[in-house]
């Protein structure tokens, strides 16, 4: 495989991701090097899904193998919300800033500090046929937003066995650890082998 399409208008996800490809020679494509704008529209209802709808739109429109990621936070105190629905949860704030202490008083008032990270990746290398590779990460939220790496919900999640955010944590070792390097890994694995 020469060529492989990383569905994704995110310019810190395509950093991210770049950076991970970078160890294993394999040419990563974005959709600004192919001048493609249009994305599907996610109305899966699991990250799974979502993932699977934007890599078969990737590969159908460029018949390049193609992978996409859906990823979000799931907050205890949110009853494990909002999942696939981080981006519009974050952009329902009128600034980050708000949104994030709405959540930080939300575990306050509830004590209930747990957090996960989940990332799903979807491959698609023929016409509807899709393999899935899942990544996840354990922790908590923070009780203020800390730290000027990563993007999203990063200045308030609290890795388990950490001190700091992921914000607070350089792209190298925030990459060593995270969701989305887990699932990345599984695909490179999957790739190589």
């Amino acid at each position: 495989m020469g060529q492989l399409l990383f569905f994704s208008n995110n310019k810190n996800k395509i950093i991210e991701i770049r950076k991970i490809f970078k160890k294993f020679n394999l040419k990563l494509l974005s959709l600004r090097d192919l001048d493609i704008s249009d994305e599907p529209a996610e109305n899966g209802r699991t990250f799974e899904e979502n993932a699977k709808i934007k890599s078969d739109f990737g590969f159908n429109k460029t018949g390049i193998p193609c992978f996409a990621d859906d990823s979000g936070i799931c907050i205890e105190a949110l009853n494990w919300k909002p999942g696939v629905l981080s981006k519009r949860f974050l952009n329902d704030f009128k600034s980050t800033e708000s949104c994030f202490r709405s959540i930080i008083k939300s575990t306050k008032k509830t004590l209930k500090l747990k957090a996960y990270f989940k990332t799903s990746i979807s491959l698609t290398v023929k016409d509807n046929q899709n393999l899935i590779f899942n990544g996840k990460i354990d922790g908590k939220i923070s009780v203020q937003a800390k730290g000027g790496f990563g993007f999203g919900y990063d200045p308030i999640f609290i890795p388990k066995n950490y001190n700091k955010t992921l914000a607070e944590l350089s792209t190298k070792e925030k990459n060593e650890i995270s969701h989305r390097s887990i699932a990345v890994t599984k695909l490179i694995n999957f790739l190589i082998n």
